[in-house]
């Protein structure tokens, strides 16, 4: 079947992330052309990956192993397959689907809001019974305070770098003519500042407010900001925004 009569035909859209994955299939399933223009690349820790090799052949001495991205859990999912007990915890679908396949098991904890500040409100409430041990594997530079959530709940924690990202210089072809931008990070955002500036593509859409807030800050406007902040509703909010400008366009 082809794209026409689909919400976002014609629609050109850029996607920011290292890989489009889940956001770009989603994009393409309503119609859009996806122009992929990564902003960052994942390199290895300073330590060259020793801290998080260390706490890994360890890892049976955790209850809950904890991962904010699909790097990071790519990074650990083979050591939670050894050990069937650990208790997993993911920040978003994307996430959890990399763990999920990695660890050979479903994930046991994905907040519906893909948020680092979600995810920790969700294992308060399910580790609410006795204090558990947390290994949160997790980028160099993270936003939000998720173990700081755990610990003030009495729980132990052991933070671990997995990777740290390291900003690229984009290809820009193709975002000329780009209809729409979506931004499902607040590193995002400043990536695009520091190689485009403050200009963009008509339709400009950010995944909450948290990632809204770094666009204020740096002086990008925002078309809109998803009511639900998970990919879906980021989806959903390009959809509604792009409509919106068409109508706009068709009543001048």
């Amino acid at each position: 079947m082809g794209s026409a009569g689909l919400p976002l035909t014609g629609c050109r859209v850029v996607v920011t992330r290292e890989r489009p994955g889940e956001l770009g299939a989603m994009l393409v399933e309503r119609g859009a052309e996806v122009v992929h223009v990564p902003l960052i690349s994942v390199e290895e820790p300073a330590d060259g990956g020793a801290s998080l090799r260390r706490e890994l052949a360890a890892l049976d001495q955790y209850d809950w192993l904890v991962v904010t991205s699909a790097p990071g859990a790519e990074l650990v999912a083979a050591a939670a397959r050894q050990c069937p007990d650990l208790k997993l915890a993911a920040v978003g679908t994307t996430t959890a689907r990399v763990l999920a396949a990695g660890a050979g098991r479903v994930v046991d904890v994905v907040p519906s809001t893909h948020r680092a500040d979600a995810l920790a409100a969700e294992l308060v409430r399910v580790a609410s019974t006795s204090p558990c041990h947390f290994l949160v594997a997790q980028a160099e530079t993270t936003s939000g305070d998720l173990p700081g959530v755990l610990r003030a709940a009495d729980h132990l924690v052991t933070e671990c770098v997995a990777y740290r990202t390291v900003s690229v210089v984009p290809d820009r072809n193709g975002v000329g003519a780009a209809t729409a931008l979506v931004f499902a990070s607040g590193s995002a955002v400043r990536g695009w500042v520091d190689a485009f500036g403050i200009d963009a593509p008509p339709v400009v859409v950010a995944i909450g407010p948290a990632t809204a807030s770094v666009a204020a800050e740096l002086g990008l406007k925002l078309s809109g900001v998803a009511a639900d902040h998970n990919l879906e509703g980021l989806v959903s909010e390009l959809e509604r925004q792009v409509n919106r400008s068409t109508i706009q366009a068709d009543k001048s």
